[in-house]
């Protein structure tokens, strides 16, 4: 069994910082999750991600999702359990509400395809799974992120924001800079940008990773 060290508080706040630092969220939106071994760091209930302490993180069992330290954890514990538990390849679990991809998430229409550069297609992946407005922290919500997440490493979620899943803390974060990154092209391009044809993203993925994009 993996004990939660004071190693793991420090990086996990680090990693927390640089979420605002990307200004991927702003004040007490947001929720960042870690797995280790049995255990799950994740942001406590109304704390600020970009500004998160030492006592705002709280330490649940991944299986039965107590608290082991006495702090309530995120309002949307829920899929950060869900999703680790179905995704055991996956470490990091991050909900932010970066500006562009969220103003696009409260859109009646949305794009059809981010993939307006090599990059989208490449980490969030070629296909963005999409999760209808409902109430934060329901379990209903948490019912369909953990659905989406299951063959996507990436959900955008109406009028709310975004999830993003990841091997590590880069792996993660990569996903939501370089999604950010499309929806704002998208949006500052008068929804007109070109999209990536089929071919070129299958010759992308082939080149990056030698397999079918999914």
């Amino acid at each position: 069994m993996k004990e939660i060290t004071d190693a793991h508080f420090e990086q996990f706040i680090k990693e927390a910082h640089r979420v605002g630092e990307y200004k991927l969220t702003v004040c007490s939106s947001g929720n960042i999750s870690w797995r280790i071994g049995n255990k799950v760091m994740i942001s406590g209930t109304s704390s600020w991600v970009p500004q998160l302490i030492r006592e705002k993180i709280a330490v649940l069992d991944l299986d039965m999702g107590d608290s082991l330290n006495g702090v309530k954890s995120s309002m949307e514990t829920g899929f950060h359990l869900g999703v680790l538990r179905n995704r055991p390849e996956m470490n990091v679990v991050l909900h932010v509400q970066s500006p562009f991809a969220t103003t696009i998430a409260c859109m009646p229409v949305r794009p059809k395809s981010y993939n307006v550069i090599a990059e989208a297609a490449a980490y969030p992946g070629s296909e963005i799974a999409e999760v209808p407005y409902l109430r934060p922290g329901s379990p209903e919500l948490a019912s369909a992120v953990i659905e989406a997440l299951t063959d996507h490493d990436a959900a955008i979620l109406l009028n709310h924001g975004q999830v993003f899943v990841g091997k590590d803390f880069d792996d993660a974060l990569q996903k939501a800079v370089f999604f950010e990154l499309a929806c704002s092209i998208i949006v500052r391009s008068g929804f007109t940008a070109n999209t990536m044809t089929e071919d070129q993203i299958q010759d992308l993925y082939h080149y990056i990773k030698g397999k079918e994009i999914k």
